[in-house]
């Protein structure tokens, strides 16, 4: 277990609400990336501010923490790759137990966050919920209807009878006979 900086604005300080069940503090905080967050396709850039809005209450076996932590993801839509914005309001709801109590001695040390002293790390639990909360595949819209297979520009940018001409290209060999043969030429001439 690596040791806490208080000073870290992840870092809550317990100390106060003491180690008695029933006391309770709200708490407000913006604290800014400092790495980006996410996934290939979005994610909370560095520099991007996590806002959280919690209630810490004591209880038995150490702080429990729930309310919301939201963020401004940025990425591209999985279908039409136009730069989007997607705001995260995650809830969040963690036990961190103190040290030496009944939770702390019987859980594994992966099942359950705890306290450090009195301090406690919001910064797993948080990064936690926004990436779980993030799409897999995000979308400009849900009704994008994604890129022309044939030239790749957006089909909503395109008119809704956008079409390619398509050879079978077990025909290709035969339609470049048709226009290379001197009655087809001919034949274009007396066309025009």
């Amino acid at each position: 277990m690596t040791e806490l900086d208080a000073r870290s604005p992840w870092v809550i300080d317990t100390l106060a609400m003491g180690r008695g069940p029933g006391k309770s503090r709200k708490l407000q905080r913006k604290i800014p990336l400092d790495s980006p967050l996410g996934l290939d396709m979005i994610a909370i850039p560095a520099g991007e501010t996590v806002s959280a809005d919690l209630l810490l209450e004591s209880v038995l076996e150490g702080v429990l923490v729930t309310g919301t932590v939201s963020a401004q993801a940025q990425g591209e839509c999985g279908r039409c790759l136009k730069p989007l914005t997607d705001t995260l309001n995650v809830e969040i709801c963690e036990l961190y137990v103190y040290p030496d109590s009944v939770t702390d001695e019987t859980a594994d040390a992966d099942e359950v966050f705890r306290l450090e002293g009195d301090l406690l790390n919001l910064e797993p639990a948080a990064r936690d919920a926004l990436v779980l909360a993030m799409p897999l595949t995000p979308h400009c819209r849900e009704d994008c209807r994604g890129l022309c297979p044939e030239c790749g520009e957006r089909l909503d940018d395109l008119p809704p009878d956008h079409a390619h001409d398509r050879v079978d290209p077990r025909w290709a060999a035969l339609q470049q006979l048709l226009e290379s043969s001197p009655e087809s030429a001919s034949e274009r001439k007396d066309e025009s």
